[in-house]
């Protein structure tokens, strides 16, 4: 392939999709996974586990504009077959992320009776928009095919995937709380681990099946050798969550960030590895991203307004993590004087 400017250019806007639905994954999953533990926890905790993602949550879904919108304007053909086979789920987790921002406002200014409504409210949520996510998923993966295993591949991966963002949310609070919050946390931490790995064990291994390019391109020498450090870091940062979850004195000791760092960087490999799998196509054997991008011109001129975009959002995160960074401590409502 000859690299040019409009053959670098759909190379380019993939790669900004392919960092904000990371970015997604990663940041919004956290606190999906905090929302769906929310019902484990006591009353005053559960105070405690929305204020540690109060800062953060509702611009934490700014990457998932991001994605879908350079997907809707530099890759128009992918979006429509994309949005089309996915309209049910994509609509039940728009559903769901509505219903958390409401249960979050309202729950702070409910009366005690009503209190613990907006509370399921913000579970059911979490859980909607956790299960479309992973249907999504599995539809994607298997090229959207209507077959039974087709189906039932993304029946499994939507019950699975919210246990990777149970996992995230765990580590999270992990790092944010202290005390018998925090004990809980691991304990959740340790039963979410296992189920968590089996998913992505399952999509590792349903991915080659999907298409013989993908097979051939993950098993054929010498690219098995070279991407073997891929499955291997995987396997490590696993049992780095296991080991440190199993022994309460390393986190004591000050090292609970572990947990989160080791499932962020299982699912930055596992994005590694899709990405490299299904490249150069958008959508799985059907579209390549240069057949699916939009026109050059158009392109361009797209090019300006992500050039903009793209780097205040990176700015305005790494501010907003910084200033909230440390123990989470409860929110007040209250008026000053």
């Amino acid at each position: 392939m000859t690299f040019t400017w409009p053959t670098v250019l759909p190379l380019i806007f993939m790669a900004v999709m392919g960092l904000a639905l990371l970015a997604y994954v990663i940041l919004d999953g956290y606190d999906l996974g905090v929302g769906m533990l929310l019902p484990f926890a006591a009353d005053d905790e559960k105070d405690l586990m929305v204020a540690s993602i109060g800062p953060f949550w509702d611009a934490n879904e700014t990457w998932l504009v991001l994605g879908i919108g350079v997907l809707l304007i530099a890759f128009p053909k992918a979006h429509g077959l994309v949005l089309s086979a996915l309209y049910l789920p994509v609509a039940l987790m728009l559903i769901g992320l509505i219903l958390r921002g409401v249960s979050f406002d309202f729950r702070v200014k409910a009366r005690a009776e009503r209190k613990a409504l907006w509370n399921r409210l913000f579970f059911a949520g979490s859980l909607l928009a956790s299960v479309a996510q992973g249907w999504m998923l599995g539809s994607y993966l298997t090229a959207f095919d209507r077959g039974l295993l087709s189906l039932l591949f993304s029946l499994g991966i939507a019950v699975t995937l919210p246990t990777a963002y149970a996992m995230l949310g765990a580590g999270w609070l992990i790092m944010k709380t202290s005390g018998p919050l925090q004990a809980k946390a691991v304990a959740w931490a340790r039963a979410v681990l296992w189920p968590m790995g089996a998913a992505l064990v399952g999509i590792s291994l349903a991915t080659p099946l999907v298409s013989h390019n993908i097979f051939d391109r993950w098993f054929a020498m010498p690219q098995f050798i070279g991407l073997l450090p891929i499955p291997v870091a995987c396997a490590a940062a696993f049992f780095a969550a296991f080991h440190v979850t199993a022994r309460p004195r390393v986190i004591e000791a000050g090292y609970g960030w572990v947990v989160f760092a080791s499932t962020v960087l299982l699912f930055m490999l596992a994005f590694l590895g899709l990405a490299y799998s299904i490249y150069p196509y958008i959508v799985i054997d059907k579209l390549t991203v240069w057949q699916a991008a939009s026109a050059h011109d158009s392109l361009v001129v797209i090019f300006v307004g992500v050039a903009v975009t793209l780097p205040a959002i990176i700015v305005y995160t790494v501010f907003m993590y910084r200033v909230f960074w440390g123990k989470a401590s409860a929110l007040s409502y209250g008026l000053r004087p």
